[in-house]
């Protein structure tokens, strides 16, 4: 067998076993709303930008949030990978309980969070999902706040403090929070700097 075969077949076989320990590693629940509280958000009026790498960060309000995390999906290759190298879609209220869950399928793709139900009605109205969800850029603030994040688990409960910012690229890109749990497509993720983070 020519030797570039093997090593083709041995890193097809590292990425299966990733993936299938990836998804063994999620923790799973049982039924009932885990999380209650919507997340906390106190908007600043002018807040002072500050520096991280090649982006100027500018706070737009404090958060906290408090949330199962639904899936996670990390980054190495965008453009945004070195400020926010993952990506949480976070659960709240009627979207932490398990029995919800169950009735949709949930992922991550291209910085996008993606549901859909095999049924003629979703497992709650979709203006719950909406509210009580949502994918969120995590900007760690330290390497302390980026080994906590890379050990978080699909069903975790994770409790983080921040900020929803504005991050201004040295090349002109800007990337801006959302500021609403209720809107839905472009736009509509939060961008957070994640002062801490705890899984609970």
């Amino acid at each position: 067998m020519p030797r570039w075969l093997w090593t083709l077949i041995v890193g097809l076989l590292l990425v299966a076993a990733y993936a299938v320990l990836s998804q063994h590693g999620a923790i799973v629940r049982s039924p009932g709303v885990l999380v209650p509280d919507d997340p906390v958000q106190v908007d600043i009026a002018h807040g002072t930008p500050f520096p991280d790498g090649d982006y100027s960060i500018t706070p737009l309000a404090n958060f906290s949030l408090t949330a199962r995390v639904l899936s996670r999906a990390d980054y190495s290759w965008d453009r945004a990978a070195a400020l926010s190298p993952t990506d949480f879609a976070f659960g709240w209220g009627p979207m932490s309980d398990s029995s919800v869950l169950a009735g949709l399928k949930i992922w991550q793709s291209g910085r996008w969070y993606y549901y859909q139900w095999n049924t003629p009605q979703p497992p709650i109205p979709l203006p719950e999902i909406i509210h009580t969800s949502a994918n969120m850029h995590m900007i760690p603030a330290d390497s302390t706040v980026r080994a906590q994040i890379k050990r978080v688990r699909v069903g975790d409960i994770v409790h983080l403090e921040g900020e929803l910012i504005e991050a201004r690229g040295k090349d002109g890109s800007i990337w801006r929070s959302s500021m609403s749990r209720d809107d839905t497509g472009d736009g509509a993720c939060e961008v957070v700097y994640v002062r801490s983070l705890v899984v609970m």
